[in-house]
């Protein structure tokens, strides 16, 4: 199994209030990729946004892989 590394990000919306996305890279032998994943949730606060990027990135690395094409 490779390494892997989440990188959580947060976007305002035009109302003000705030998107959560997470990156999930990987880098294994000579080949690596990147995932972005983005929710349509909105939160009130740029912190709770943070907090559920930060644990859906937590719970994608935690699931056990398949075999990758």
């Amino acid at each position: 199994m490779g390494k892997y590394v989440v990188t959580p990000a947060t976007h305002q919306t035009a109302c003000g209030r705030f998107r959560a996305s997470f990156a999930v890279q990987r880098a294994k032998g000579n080949g690596s990729y990147c995932r972005v994943f983005r929710f349509d949730k909105t939160f009130a606060s740029r912190e709770a946004a943070r907090i559920f990027a930060v644990t859906q990135g937590w719970l994608q690395i935690s699931m056990p892989q398949t075999a990758e094409c």
